[in-house]
């Protein structure tokens, strides 16, 4: 992979370098789809994640997320045991460098992308569009795993819109998607996965200059992206570190999903959350079971207001209609009305700042994906979840291209890219 200076002008658009992919060697594991991975942030813990290190014992889950005593004991030990299956060819290099399309296809969804090594931009050239704010402690700790490793172990999930034509990066993805995929499985959400290399000098041309022109919106990943440019910073330039591993989707033709994340207030037992959010909120008890109940929370998210659903005393209670006046005087003011105006600005701002006064540290507040793993845990802990109502993705979008982050882990664009079919090690590139 060619490695240009960090210098680059504003606006000059995406370049996705090729990279010697690191893949697992399918005769030396059970199946492709037993060492797979949901993202580290997805997989639900402890019960998730015994049951992908139980799955395979080549499962991608020992090296994103090593379980040991401490965290230099976990990033030490995936960095033995990613050198160590590398010494078994149990992950073995493609033999030269390559983008990859990727291809997902399950309940009624078909999304394809280019993965590849994207140059790392600063927030100010406008080339990469965060959307949210990060914790640094997950910084820190992403940043201790990758510098231990040496690796890009997961791809990013990043956003552009194409013009919808089928010239450019969308006539290669079409063409290369004619031919035998490099590898395919199905893993057990039902999700069918397909990989192929494109090597071809004149394709990835095409992709480059097409490319060029665009930007692109961290649908999934601001942790890591963060990372990445905390490891650039330490590092001598130019080389390999000027890049990161992520997957682009065209938007314009393969829309993603956007989904809401839920709290799992740790301590603060139900009956005590809805006591203090009296006369902040309206709040009645809904039907359950939780399909029903999220139902009554997309119909009340239509309405003027913000929205949600607590859960985790066996029954679902519905806060909607806030205090309008109270939410004026609590809600930075310096803000766009439509960041004002989200559930999840409502929620730390207003709910977990002054009503319920939880601090937003790992101790007190989990984000978790799943809607029924959150209700779960909520019961089985004797805490609180607050299931809300995803953000509609050109909100998303319009904020972002303003500047504006959103609170932190407001949103959930999918499907998200499985963990384990293509690794970037920056040894080799």
């Amino acid at each position: 992979m060619s490695t240009p200076g960090r210098a680059g002008k504003a606006g000059q658009g995406l370049q996705l370098a090729p990279f010697r992919g690191l893949r697992y060697v399918p005769e030396r594991v059970g199946s492709l789809a037993a060492v797979t991975s949901p993202p580290y942030d997805v997989v639900v813990r402890p019960d998730g994640l015994r049951h992908l290190e139980t799955a395979d014992p080549h499962n991608i889950v020992r090296l994103i997320l090593p379980q040991a005593a401490s965290a230099a004991d976990r990033h030490r030990l995936a960095a033995e045991t990613l050198r160590r299956w590398q010494d078994e060819q149990v992950l073995a290099p493609d033999p030269e460098p390559a983008l990859y399309v990727y291809e997902q296809r399950g309940g009624g969804i078909l999304q394809r992308g280019l993965i590849g090594a994207l140059r790392l931009s600063p927030r100010e050239e406008g080339v990469v569009l965060p959307h949210e704010d990060v914790m640094p402690h997950i910084v820190e700790d992403r940043a201790a795993l990758m510098r231990g490793t040496g690796a890009n172990l997961e791809p990013l999930l990043f956003s552009y819109r194409g013009n919808g034509s089928t010239t450019g990066a969308a006539a290669v993805i079409d063409r290369v998607t004619a031919t035998p995929p490099l590898l395919s499985t199905t893993t057990e959400d039902g999700y069918a996965h397909r990989l192929w290399s494109i090597t071809d000098p004149d394709d990835l041309e095409l992709i480059a200059k097409d490319l060029s022109q665009q930007h692109a919106l961290i649908a999934d990943g601001h942790h890591r992206w963060a990372t990445y440019l905390r490891l650039r910073a330490e590092q001598p330039a130019p080389g390999p570190w000027d890049f990161g591993l992520v997957l682009l989707v065209d938007t314009a033709r393969y829309p993603l999903r956007v989904r809401a994340i839920h709290r799992l207030l740790h301590r603060l037992p139900v009956a005590e959350a809805l006591a203090a959010v009296e006369g902040v909120f309206r709040v009645r008890t809904v039907d359950g079971p939780l399909p029903a109940a999220l139902d009554a929370l997309a119909e009340a998210s239509e309405e003027p207001g913000n929205a949600f659903v607590l859960a985790g005393d066996g029954r679902f209670h519905l806060l909607d209609r806030p205090d309008q006046a109270l939410l004026a005087r609590l809600v930075p003011a310096d803000r766009p009305e439509a960041w004002r105006g989200l559930d999840a600005t409502v929620l730390h701002s207003v709910l977990l700042e002054h009503v319920w006064r939880v601090p937003d540290d790992p101790e007190h507040i989990g984000y978790i994906h799943e809607t029924a793993a959150a209700v779960k845990q909520a019961e089985r802990h004797g805490g609180t979840a607050v299931l809300m109502h995803p953000v509609k993705e050109d909100v998303v979008r319009e904020l972002a291209e303003q500047g504006v982050t959103m609170p932190r882990k407001s949103t959930s664009f999918g499907p998200k890219p499985a963990t384990g079919l293509v690794l970037r090690s920056l040894a080799l590139n």
